[in-house]
């Protein structure tokens, strides 16, 4: 196979992530070569069963550190971001990740005349009250200003085995004598199947999404906070209460948790604040197609998926009887 031949070359920034290993996956079964790039590429060896021999390759970078992110794009067709933070931690804040390490990656991406897709997230808004919002907002801007042909995803909240958000309150059930009501659970989500994301993702640079816009991902069904806690209850099997906090209350203790070092805070009070808005695709993406149903993705349901890896948090783990509590 010569040089011209040889399938294109996609560069994933944050591959070895939640999302990110999903689009690595959906890619190499379509035969693209792929180039992993993560600040630890040691720790990213276990994508390489997803693709064949040589397929996928490792390189080391940072958002934070421009040289290394021009190294890890060099030669690429096209360029994948991935990457994101829940809550800031020591240099990795919302600014140096998500905005200026956006802005790097669009940049770079520029200059080597490589296609660009960014997943972003519902709610990105330069005035949202949230700062990690404002960064997402401020980082579309700048992609779009200076990669005017980027495709711009933006999720609600993600679902799968590996997910931050069931994982993390199905395992809170397992332990705590209550789950929390945040602002009496009221907020509304549209939660999307992370391989329906990777999917979207993988026509994309497929060239089957057109550039220059925004695109809002979400799943089959609009759904409430406590409506989320009930049906983690319900797939684990756990006969917990639910316990309203109000939104000061919870932003208080969000705050006291960020003080503490070398933990992951349960819940942050930047993420308080980004619960006081729904979580859902906007009328406006839905009448003109910017959706996944636009994009020719059927929305997989939730029911379907979570008891695939929700199951372990039950009582007995996968041999509990569904119809028993615990």
């Amino acid at each position: 196979m010569t040089l011209s031949n040889l399938p294109k070359l996609v560069t994933v920034f944050g591959g070895s992530g939640f999302v990110g290993r999903h689009v690595v996956r959906a890619l190499a079964r379509r035969g693209y070569r792929i180039r992993v790039a993560v600040r630890r590429p040691d720790l990213a060896l276990f994508l390489q069963p997803l693709g064949n021999v040589g397929q996928i390759s490792f390189v080391q970078a940072n958002l934070r550190y421009r040289n290394s992110v021009d190294a890890a794009v060099k030669g690429s067709d096209y360029v994948v971001n991935c990457v994101g933070l829940l809550f800031e931690q020591g240099r990795n804040s919302f600014d140096a990740v998500q905005e200026f390490g956006a802005r790097a990656v669009a940049e770079a991406a520029r200059a080597t005349g490589a296609g660009l897709t960014h997943i972003s997230a519902i709610g990105a808004d330069v005035h949202s009250a949230s700062a990690y919002a404002r960064s997402k907002g401020r980082a579309e801007q700048s992609i779009l200003q200076t990669k005017p042909d980027a495709v711009i995803l933006r999720p609600s909240v993600v679902f799968g085995p590996e997910d931050q958000f069931y994982n993390k309150f199905a395992d809170m059930a397992r332990i705590a004598p209550f789950l929390p009501l945040v602002g009496g659970g009221k907020t509304k989500f549209q939660p999307v199947f992370v391989d329906d994301v990777a999917e979207a993702v993988a026509r994309s640079v497929d060239g089957l999404v057109e550039g220059g816009k925004v695109y809002e991902l979400g799943g089959a069904e609009v759904v409430s906070f406590k409506e989320i806690l009930d049906d983690i209850l319900r797939v684990t099997c756990r006969n917990k209460s639910l316990v309203t906090i109000p939104f000061g209350v919870a932003s208080l203790l969000g705050s006291v948790a960020s003080l503490v070092p070398f933990i992951t805070p349960p819940i942050t009070a930047d993420q308080v604040t980004l619960l006081k808005k729904d979580n859902v695709v906007s009328d406006a993406a839905i009448q003109e197609g910017r959706t996944l149903e636009g994009l020719g993705i059927k929305p997989t349901l939730a029911a379907a998926i979570l008891p695939t890896y929700l199951a372990r948090y039950r009582p007995e783990g996968q041999f509990t009887q569904t119809d028993a509590a615990g």
